[in-house]
């Protein structure tokens, strides 16, 4: 054959397959992630109690799949349709449903519960709470349901009995709802006793916590709505802990021990019901006691350990019971460096410290029936990984997940079966089903949903820190048509902060698809986990204290250094974009190191750190009387003058997070000192933009830097 003719033949074949491949839109990488694109999973996947079936969820979860884990062989148990039928409800999916039983479950609709039965396929409704009725958590027997009403606390009974638990007439002492603005891992203000004896709740008295306005531009007129919001350095909420005797009708209150505005967090009861153990943190967050009181009379026991650490201390976990019949109970404490786990007496003893590992424990996930081994999640040697170890009460460690990866782990109520679902770089997902012999099973695992689509790919690589010494990990994302030999323009993703990773071993990378769909725009993107940001240890993260935005920032730079040195990167051409946290880093970087970024989109940022709330602001920077140099420094307001490149600022005109004085104030700065910038607000949205404004925003913020990065 003619060689002219091969080659034309194989050009023409390469054009041919290049043009059948679709193209990815932006409202495609915004809102179908996890939808279009998402790999296939046993959706929902649940043990069913007592027993060593399980079920998940197919056709968009309204259909219920059941199978035994020794034939699974899957079957279907239920359709959403039945069951509405049954129950005169109109379900839209099975989603948040709860077991009672092997053979019962329960749902709700509009504050109204219903039980069942699998069996005999009828049911019942069992409460129904009022319409305004919030935050409903259930005891373990699912008997007893709590609720707010407004400011206030209520449950109902078994008979469906309304019953008070506070009766506060003043609007600004809040019961049974989360404080501390959910800091210190706190998600929920109720808690259930083991055997419902006893409801403790969360109360918070905000009097003197100062309003602030948001305004909704949906009323005519315009009507200010007043949030609690405690900046730091200012007056913040009171709490105090209020435990519920059920069978005398009684309630006794926790107060902190040593000033009134200390965090009471990670509320836990014993097993026996006789005491409640309470983490309690000085406004410094640098001394914590883990206290013990009398359930019944709300008394001081003792304190079973005290920690302090001169940048903070964080209790992010409650105190964690593997036994039901032992007052014994496992603590998370960072105080080696890393999160490890001790096993400790009620009494105040160290038994033992499990875990001596040179990376964090991030959850504790269960014990097994007899409450002699614990399963945790931890990131191992890599710590983009995320996976399942379990350790004996004598420490000895296994590692339960054999692959590398982000896993998501079920065991089952007896401890002889466990679902693994994981992904990493070149796996999309894949779930296995493993024996008590380690013996697995593979269920499922999903093809790769962008195959027939134009796609880039993603390196992950690591760099040395500002420091010299600490590796950071870097994505880089290259568009499907890369050439080596043409020079490409950069835009920089950033986070930066705390309790943030953004680079992780799971499919993309832990990447959002719409940076691959800015890289086949002719870009690549760059994201550099530095130090201050979360998995990496407390020396890691802890740089950050009193210096938001220093050290940080030297790590980005040293990102950049590394771009440079790349031969396709056109470093004439560089772009910043971050949120948040990202936003902060993204607007200090412009006006700190105005001579490297042409372009930079500052989404939500923080602009003067003394305008943030005092849990997590106090936390990382102390207060300005305590650092005002820190404070001065990491204030965007005292670099507009510096800005060389073009900026975007976005912000949520409802932010109730970043409230959206900051960035009022930073272009407030900017026309003070004559300089041109952007701005876009997005009405009604709070700290994020999400839904379909969602593609909106992206596009606002990728075409800005399209437009200006040439």
């Amino acid at each position: 054959m003619n060689k002219k003719f091969i080659l034309f033949f194989s050009l023409f074949l390469a054009i041919s397959v290049n043009a059948q491949l679709k193209k990815i839109t932006l409202e495609e990488s915004v809102l179908q992630q996890g939808r279009k694109f998402g790999a296939d999973r046993l959706t929902g996947f649940q043990w069913v109690p007592n027993s060593d079936k399980y079920v998940y969820y197919t056709d968009v979860w309204t259909k219920m799949m059941s199978a035994s884990s020794k034939a699974n062989k899957p079957t279907e148990l239920v359709t959403l349709t039945d069951m509405n039928l049954a129950l005169g409800t109109n379900l839209k999916n099975f989603f948040g449903l709860e077991w009672i039983d092997t053979n019962t479950i329960l749902v709700s609709e509009k504050g109204k519960y219903y039980t069942y039965s699998l069996t005999s396929k009828s049911g019942k409704i069992t409460q129904v709470t009022p319409e305004n009725a919030e935050n409903q958590t259930f005891d373990l027997s699912k008997t007893n349901l709590a609720f707010t009403e407004e400011n206030n606390l209520y449950f109902l009974d078994k008979n469906n009995k309304k019953i008070a638990v506070t009766n506060e007439t003043n609007k600004e002492i809040v019961s049974g709802q989360s404080i501390s603005r959910n800091e210190f891992g706190i998600k929920n203000g109720i808690f259930w006793s083991p055997k419902s004896s006893y409801l403790a709740f969360y109360q918070k008295d905000e009097t003197e916590v100062a309003d602030y306005p948001l305004l909704d531009i949906n009323e005519t007129p315009g009507k200010l709505i007043s949030i609690k919001y405690p900046m730091i350095g200012q007056k913040s909420e009171k709490p105090r802990v209020g435990i519920f005797n059920l069978a005398t009708g009684k309630t006794v209150f926790i107060n902190p021990k040593n000033n009134p505005d200390d965090y009471l967090t990670n509320l836990s009861w014993s097993p026996d019901e006789k005491y409640v153990l309470i983490a309690e943190l000085n406004r410094g967050q640098n001394d914590m006691n883990l206290n013990v009181y009398d359930a019944n009379s709300g008394e001081f026991i003792r304190t079973i350990f005290n920690e302090k650490n001169a940048k903070w201390v964080e209790p992010e976990h409650d105190a964690f019971f593997p036994n039901a019949k032992s007052n014994n109970f496992i603590w998370l404490s960072e105080k080696s460096g890393f999160q490890n786990l001790y096993y400790y007496t009620i009494e105040g003893k160290l038994i033992k410290q499990l875990t001596s590992n040179k990376f964090p424990v991030r959850e504790i996930m269960r014990a097994n029936p007899a409450g002699t081994e614990i399963y945790f999640k931890a990131t191992g040697e890599n710590p983009t990984n995320m996976l399942v170890y379990k350790v004996d009460l004598k420490g000895k460690q296994t590692l339960m997940t054999k692959n590398e990866g982000v896993h998501n782990v079920v065991i089952s109520s007896d401890g002889n079966w466990f679902f693994d679902e994981f992904s990493n770089h070149s796996t999309p997902s894949k779930s296995l089903l493993y024996d008590k012999k380690m013996n697995a099973t593979t269920l499922l695992e999903s093809k790769n949903k962008y195959d027939g689509y134009e796609m880039g790919t993603a390196e992950i690589r690591t760099i040395k820190a500002a420091d010299g010494t600490t590796d950071l990990y870097t994505r880089l994302i290259k568009p499907s048509h890369f050439d080596p030999n043409k020079k490409y323009p950069v835009m920089v993703y950033v986070y930066g902060g705390p309790h943030a990773q953004m680079i992780t071993n799971s499919y993309l990378d832990g990447a959002n698809l719409w940076m691959y769909w800015m890289a086949e725009q002719g870009y690549l993107v760059f994201t550099v986990d530095n130090r201050g940001s979360d998995n990496r240890g407390f020396e890691f993260e802890s740089v950050i204290h009193g210096r938001c935005g220093f050290n940080e920032i030297e790590d980005q730079i040293k990102g950049i250094d590394y771009l440079k040195s790349l031969p396709y990167v056109d470093s004439n051409r560089l772009a910043v974009h971050g949120w948040s946290y990202g936003g902060f880093m993204t607007a200090s970087m412009m006006l700190r190191k105005p001579d490297v970024f042409k372009v930079g989109v500052a989404g939500g940022p923080v602009v003067d750190w003394k305008w943030y709330e005092v849990m997590y602001g106090e936390r990382y920077m102390d207060t300005p009387a305590e650092n005002q140099k820190g404070f001065e420094e990491a204030s965007v307001l005292n670099y507009v003058k510096e800005l060389k490149g073009k900026l975007l600022l976005i912000h949520g005109t409802n932010d109730d997070v970043v409230v959206e004085q900051h960035n009022l104030s930073l272009v407030k700065k900017f026309v003070e000192a004559g300089k041109q910038v952007d701005y876009f607000p997005y009405p009604m949205h709070k700290h994020n933009v999400n839904g379909k404004d969602r593609v909106h925003l992206m596009a606002k913020v990728l075409n800005y830097i399209i437009d200006n990065n040439k």
